[in-house]
């Protein structure tokens, strides 16, 4: 189809983008995956396009570059909305390297909004995050939740990003936005065909319990076995990273379809179950099969004791809810690092 509506993903080879890119093709977009691969792999191109029934564009572009990022839209035409996941996202490096997080993180944004004004692009789902909500006591959290001072530059970027894009849609008021706060995404495709690929040692805990029981890392830390939760480790709220995908495409349409009650919408992404770290290795050990090698050490900076979501508002005015479970997430994980392995071989 000629003219089939496109949608351009930012850091769309990444794990979450390149699983919605997937879900927009379901929905019949064509996709234009933009990113600079600093935190990708070009390998991803081919599993994305092997799944998707669309055209999908790719564009190697640093978005900090505000002429590159304009030139994705002067080659395009039938752009609809853009889904702007191009972001640094590591908490702990975040507070190690700050200046990295916010030269990126908002000049990205900036550029991206600068576009849509004058290429006249009316919608922008933004990927947000449960950071937003800071060190908050009060769970689970709702969209109205008060942010509190946030451990990690990361999560400020997050904050920041939230906060330009509301004066933006005051400012121009035909254009609308909606940020996706989510909480946890882990798991992979269910054909193993893509799924989370970190570059060097993994930041988070999904890849780095499925590369301990390949055999790729020796032991799996978990950080903090001392918080005051019902295990001692860390509670976050996991979702199944293709519910997430979906949960964009279902925004977007929204969007498309001016269905939103305002012109900056928030809504949580979770499935309002709080998990523990060590429940999760359980359920991996379960899925899997395989006996984890992990130790309990001290807490890491930045981190969260727990946060989980009131997922209320997404159900009942985004129509969306998450559909897949904790052991769904284990294994698909570990279909996908067992056929990486064998690609690797």
């Amino acid at each position: 189809m000629a003219n089939r509506s496109r949608i351009i993903v930012t850091g769309g080879m990444g794990f979450i983008g390149s699983h919605t890119a997937v879900e927009l093709s379901i929905a019949d977009y064509d996709v234009i995956l933009v990113d600079d691969l600093s935190n990708s792999d070009i390998s991803v191109l081919e599993g994305i396009k092997k799944l998707c029934k669309t055209e999908v564009y790719f564009e190697n572009i640093d978005l900090k570059n505000r002429l590159a990022c304009f030139s994705i839209f002067e080659k395009y035409d039938n752009i609809k909305g853009v889904i702007h996941f191009a972001a640094h996202k590591a908490v702990g490096e975040s507070v190690g390297n700050p200046m990295k997080y916010y030269d990126n993180n908002i000049n990205v944004l900036l550029n991206i909004l600068y576009a849509l004004v004058n290429f006249d692009i009316q919608n922008l789902i933004f990927s947000s995050s449960c950071t937003v909500y800071g060190e908050t006591k009060d769970l689970p959290v709702t969209e109205q939740t008060e942010m509190k001072e946030t451990a990690s530059p990361y999560g400020k970027t997050k904050q920041m990003g939230e906060a330009i894009i509301n004066d933006f849609t005051v400012a121009y008021p035909t254009h609308n936005a909606i940020s996706l706060r989510y909480f946890n995404p882990i798991g992979a495709h269910p054909s193993a065909v893509i799924g989370e690929l970190p570059l060097g040692k993994p930041e988070n805990l999904m890849p780095y319990i499925t590369q301990t029981a390949i055999g790729l890392r020796e032991c799996l830390s978990v950080f903090g076995g001392d918080y005051n939760t019902p295990d001692g480790t860390a509670i976050r709220d996991y979702i199944h990273v293709v519910d997430l995908a979906q949960a964009h495409v279902v925004a977007l349409n929204r969007l498309i379809h001016n269905l939103n009650g305002k012109s900056h919408e928030r809504f949580n992404l979770g499935t309002g179950k709080g998990i523990s770290v060590l429940d999760v290795i359980k359920s991996f050990e379960r899925t899997s099969g395989v006996s984890l090698n992990y130790e309990i050490t001290k807490r890491r900076k930045g981190d969260m004791e727990a946060i989980y979501a009131d997922t209320e508002l997404s159900r009942s005015v985004l129509k969306w809810e998450a559909k897949l479970s904790l052991d769904d997430m284990t294994r698909t994980a570990w279909q996908w690092e067992q056929e990486l392995r064998k690609k690797k071989e």
